[in-house]
């Protein structure tokens, strides 16, 4: 029992060594929100970039991203990557696969020069799940579902390789919170459902929708001893009704004019015989007042 104690304890003084920096070996932690860039660090650098080697290493397995300073253009996500002027790794557009291990290397005539320069990506990702949706998986796709009157969750995960969450909650201060657009923690509201995975690494956030919530943003903040390091915003955005509003304005609009249109032709169709009548009674009339016209009349000749 006394002899796993003292490994604990000494994981975790390399652990805080490594996290403060103090071990001798170039190792940093970085936080990076899903969708941002990321910079990641490479201070065992040459002057010439042509010496750099960055390795992606997470499943156990080793992946030579760029070698020499040139890209692998055979990765999948090489147009995301590229080189600092300082030799730093450039990722764009983080995703939640990019989380794990990152080493970089310095390599002169085939020799390793240095000592390696460590990186650790932790990517925090929101996705959304509303309970209306028969799939079991959260996807941001979902979110043409969203609609007042539904319940959703919000899922905020914590993708880390090597340092399990629950350590880093428990010795490093490490923690996740949903809060609002005012930075006030939504535990503090009843409205809001705040539930943790068992190792820490996932904060979830269920409510029902309201009309008000249009346009209402929630983050998911991560912070190691209480500093803020990454935040994810949510944004709810309600499409929906506002479509359904402008197409039954059209549709009212191209209603109403069918309608009038079709009156002036029944006006139309109805007023014609009418205003035929009209004239033949006229005509007829003129006839004869023109037949009985003093001016016209013969009148008979008088003998003087």
């Amino acid at each position: 029992m006394a002899d796993q104690c003292d490994l604990c304890l000494l994981g975790l003084i390399i652990l805080s060594s490594l996290l403060t920096g103090t071990s001798g070996v170039d190792y940093a932690h970085v936080f990076i929100s899903s969708g941002e860039n990321v910079h990641l660090p490479c201070n065992n650098a040459l002057s010439d970039c042509k010496s750099t080697t960055w390795i992606y290493n997470r499943h156990s397995a080793a992946d030579e991203i760029i070698v020499l300073g040139i890209k692998r253009k055979d990765r999948e996500r090489h147009e995301r990557l590229s080189l600092g002027s300082d030799c730093s790794l450039n990722i764009k557009n983080v995703t939640k696969e990019d989380y794990g291990f990152y080493i970089c290397r310095q390599y002169v005539n085939n020799k390793q020069q240095g000592t390696e320069a460590h990186v650790n990506l932790h990517v925090l990702h929101v996705s959304v799940s509303p309970s209306s949706s028969s799939s079991s998986s959260s996807s941001s796709s979902s979110q043409t579902e969203i609609s007042p009157g539904h319940s959703v969750t919000l899922s905020c995960q914590l993708y880390s390789y090597e340092f399990p969450c629950d350590i880093l909650v428990r010795y490093e201060g490490l923690q996740l919170l949903w809060v609002n657009q005012a930075g006030v923690d939504l535990k503090t509201d009843s409205r809001y459902q705040i539930l943790f995975s068992s190792d820490h690494c996932n904060i979830t956030l269920t409510t029902t929708l309201l009309n008000e919530d249009d346009n209402r943003e929630w983050r998911c903040q991560l912070t190691l001893r209480n500093q803020l390091k990454a935040s994810v915003r949510y944004t709810v955005k309600y499409s929906g009704p506002a479509d359904t509003a402008s197409e039954t304005e059209v549709s009212v609009t191209a209603g109403s004019l069918f309608r009038v249109i079709v009156m002036i032709v029944e006006m139309a169709v109805f007023a014609a015989p009418t205003v035929i009548l009209l004239q033949i009674i006229c005509a007829r009339r003129a006839g004869r007042k023109d037949s009985q016209h003093p001016e016209e009349i013969e009148m008979p000749t008088i003998l003087q």
